[in-house]
């Protein structure tokens, strides 16, 4: 599969899942550019904004196996990896695996389950495998974890650590619709469910194929300074006490190589990383007391962090020749946008 394919296939997935979840284009593509790197989303929202109709509206265009876990108090670990049950006629355990074994689970209200129970998906999400009774068994691939949170109703819930915080690729809010488009939804599900109609864009064999196709997009040098410093940023910001570690220096080059893939190029420009950072980041540095009394938050940091480190003026590349779908977007004549981001 080449890059214009991949652009192309990306694109009518995300299409196809517009149909159901109106107005969230971004949230979307961000969900998709996780998915193409192995990774996994953390959906942070109110109840009723779509955060379950989004993963089973993005496992059936993908032609995924979909389980959906709903983490209660009560529920343990052999709840989500399996259990080893006596066999009487063979006088033999035999592991029955349990939802985790599926190319995309829905781990639903996930702060709701004890510490314990959050912890048997670490190694899931972290190996791909699970293991159970001494003995290891892999999950199907592509594999990946759609975990939500509400923001309310916060009273017996176990907040994630850090540790498994940092396991998720990308943190996202989906947010109200407009006026426009919660009229369009009500229309749409006036007579029956639009998820009805939804089609399977993407076979599993193609989106193997995009994941590996991913690994081929180029960053300059230049490019890989700029994301380390960004990230290195967060270590020494005065209102930080826990900035952001290797793993999501690696985060934020692959989502990068991701979205330029996504975007029908070889090669990633600073917008590409500026556009992830805030996703990638957000949840994985965390604040002093002091700054959240003044009433700072990890967004904010990161924006005072991306208007503070210079972009790169030219980006790179060994050979002149760019592939791209955008014949005017070549990494040798690019000049970037103004640095200053401004909040939404």
């Amino acid at each position: 599969m080449d890059l214009t394919e991949l652009a192309d296939r990306a694109e009518a997935a995300i299409r196809e899942v517009e149909t159901v979840i109106i107005g969230k284009r971004e949230v979307i593509r961000n969900v998709l550019v996780s998915f193409l790197c192995n990774g996994h989303v953390l959906i942070e929202d109110i109840p009723g904004v779509g955060k379950t109709m989004l993963a089973r509206t993005f496992s059936q265009v993908l032609n995924c196996s979909f389980r959906r876990i709903q983490f209660t108090p009560d529920l343990l670990p052999a709840d989500i990896t399996g259990t080893s049950i006596y066999n009487q006629k063979t006088q033999e355990f035999e592991f029955r695996s349990g939802p985790v074994f599926a190319n995309v689970v829905l781990a639903d209200e996930i702060n709701r389950a004890t510490p314990k129970t959050q912890s048997a998906l670490l190694e899931a999400m972290e190996e791909s495998q699970v293991t159970a009774d001494g003995h290891t068994y892999a999950l199907p691939r592509p594999f990946f974890v759609f975990a939500t949170e509400n923001q309310i109703e916060l009273q017996g819930t176990y907040p994630l650590p850090e540790a498994q915080l940092d396991r998720f690729w990308m943190r996202l809010s989906i947010g109200y619709p407009s006026k426009t488009e919660e009229i369009t939804i009500l229309n749409l599900q006036r007579d029956h469910h639009p998820l009805r109609d939804v089609k399977v864009v993407l076979s599993l064999d193609e989106i193997h194929a995009m994941q590996r196709q991913v690994k081929e997009v180029y960053i300059a040098p230049a490019l890989q300074e700029y994301l380390v410093e960004i990230v290195s940023a967060t270590r020494r910001h005065p209102h930080v006490s826990l900035g952001g570690s290797p793993r999501a220096s690696l985060c934020l080059m692959h989502s990068s190589r991701a979205l330029a893939a996504v975007s029908g190029r070889d090669f990633v420009l600073p917008d590409d990383i500026k556009t992830l950072t805030l996703p990638v980041l957000a949840h994985r540095i965390l604040l002093k007391p002091e700054a959240r009394v003044r009433r700072w938050t990890t967004e904010t940091v990161i924006r005072e962090i991306l208007n503070a480190t210079p972009v790169p003026q030219v980006v790179p590349r060994p050979d002149e020749a760019t592939r791209s779908t955008n014949p005017g977007a070549t990494a040798s004549n690019y000049r970037p946008q103004s640095a200053t981001l401004h909040p939404e």
